[in-house]
């Protein structure tokens, strides 16, 4: 059995007047996660049209890809930072990919 691609977002309001240094906070994060996570398909960063809102899309190959990252080292030094800027709890959602007929 192959194992389904897996999708997440992650969204997150950021505090006010922190926008400009989440985004190159973020931007750090997504290149660290594109050139050492083989297992990562798409990693990106999107303005709402909230103030202050931003949403994480994520494609993983599988579900071993989206543990890993949790557990790869840059991840493990990027979490923490995270409270620097974000205001309230992350919405986090996982899905597992339908491939078509």
């Amino acid at each position: 059995m192959v194992s389904a691609m897996i999708g997440v977002t992650a969204r997150v309001k950021v505090k006010p007047g922190k926008e400009a240094a989440f985004e190159a906070f973020a931007k750090e994060v997504i290149d660290a996660v594109r050139a050492n996570e083989p297992g990562n398909l798409f990693y990106s960063l999107f303005r709402t049209e909230r103030q202050g809102e931003y949403v994480f899309m994520e494609r993983w190959k599988d579900q071993a890809a989206v543990d890993a990252h949790g557990k790869a080292p840059h991840m493990k030094a990027a979490l923490p930072r995270f409270g620097e800027f974000v205001d309230g709890p992350v919405e986090l959602n996982q899905y597992e990919e339908i491939e078509p007929a």
